[in-house]
């Protein structure tokens, strides 16, 4: 659900980019007045391995789509919906800076769709209230469920708001909406599954992640060296592996976009910012659409997808894997240690 340049006006970008900003401000100021030693790794780990999954698109059966794990509500149960909310935005910012996954214009609507509803709304109105910070296989599953589904219906409300905002199309709200909601309820339903198997994993080795992840500190000493082991040992798996078996059907939004007959680049708004921030993305993507650069190309799209054989990619792929994850590492972990040290200044 990354959304491209060519779906957003410079208004609409403008705007989420603020909102954005305003939320990465908000949860900084938050988070550094519960920092602890161990969520300053976590941080960094949980982002590698969130980076590394949203490369595992799974094909939607008798759709021709695909789609792929957004990794919000994992982050906002494992770390909190602060430092969920500022780890997903590193991961965002690697996929967008460096891999041109999503536009830079429309970065700020994808932290927005992609962290804000899942942290702040699934998570505390929906999971909590479910679960009520109990730990069972069955509480959790329903937990899980019912918030990821609610978190990617409302993300992919917004992508639709989004771009009839921008001016793309005179589509009809409902035809987009037709389209949206069905395929990203299939996603969401796999995302639960998912995020329940990661929160059920995570209550089985340390338990006490979730009491230091709560917004009052737990207070307790332990170690997390045998949880960050495994999940980073779930990164290089699936980014240098797992992503060699990807679908190559078109994501969620590409197979709306195109039944919905959006035609990308004919919007009012396109001009000099859209064209700035693709030059810009230009030169910083070293690995564009997760392979090696082979020409240059309009950048902030995804690559047009056709099904083939195994692998469905080159090597470009898993060098992408090990590259994004180990930069959402060091991103995610330095805003983490810098919160925890001006957290410390400020005592």
């Amino acid at each position: 659900m990354h959304m491209a340049d060519a779906l957003i006006s410079p208004a609409v970008g403008a705007t989420a980019w603020a909102a954005t900003a305003g939320l990465i401000r908000y949860s900084s100021r938050k988070l550094k007045k519960t920092m602890d030693d161990h969520r300053i790794p976590l941080m960094g780990v949980m982002g590698a391995f969130i980076f590394a999954a949203q490369m595992i698109n799974f094909t939607i059966p008798a759709t021709g789509s695909s789609g792929h794990l957004g990794g919000g509500l994992i982050l906002a149960i494992v770390l909190g919906p602060y430092a969920g909310f500022l780890t997903l935005a590193s991961v965002l910012i690697v996929q967008a800076l460096f891999f041109a996954d999503g536009g830079l214009l429309a970065l700020g609507c994808n932290i927005l769709n992609l962290g804000f509803f899942p942290c702040f709304v699934a998570y505390p109105w929906i999971y909590r209230k479910i679960t009520d910070n109990r730990h069972g296989r069955g509480i959790v599953t329903a937990g899980a469920l019912a918030a990821s589904v609610a978190g990617l219906q409302l993300g992919s409300l917004a992508v639709v708001l989004e771009t009839l905002l921008s001016g793309i199309s005179e589509l009809h709200l409902g035809t987009f909406l037709m389209l949206m909601q069905p395929v990203h309820l299939a996603i969401g339903v796999v995302e639960g599954i998912a995020t329940a198997a990661v929160v059920l994993f995570v209550s089985k080795v340390r338990p006490e992640v979730f009491e230091a992840a709560a917004p009052v500190k737990g207070g307790k000493t332990f170690s997390t060296a045998g949880l960050l082991a495994a999940f980073l040992a779930a990164a290089l798996v699936l980014g240098a592996g797992v992503s060699w078996l990807a679908s190559t059907y078109p994501d969620g939004l590409e197979w709306s976009v195109q039944r919905a007959g959006i035609r990308e680049g004919e919007q009012p708004g396109r001009g000099s910012m859209h064209r700035a921030a693709e030059k810009i993305q230009g030169k910083t993507s070293i690995l564009p659409d997760y392979d090696f650069r082979i020409d240059d190309g309009p950048t902030g799209t995804a690559p047009s997808r056709e099904p083939s054989g195994w692998p469905t990619s080159g090597w470009g792929t898993p060098v992408s894997g090990l590259v994004g994850g180990g930069l959402t590492l060091i991103i995610a972990g330095a805003v983490g240690l810098f919160l925890h040290r001006r957290r410390i200044t400020h005592r």
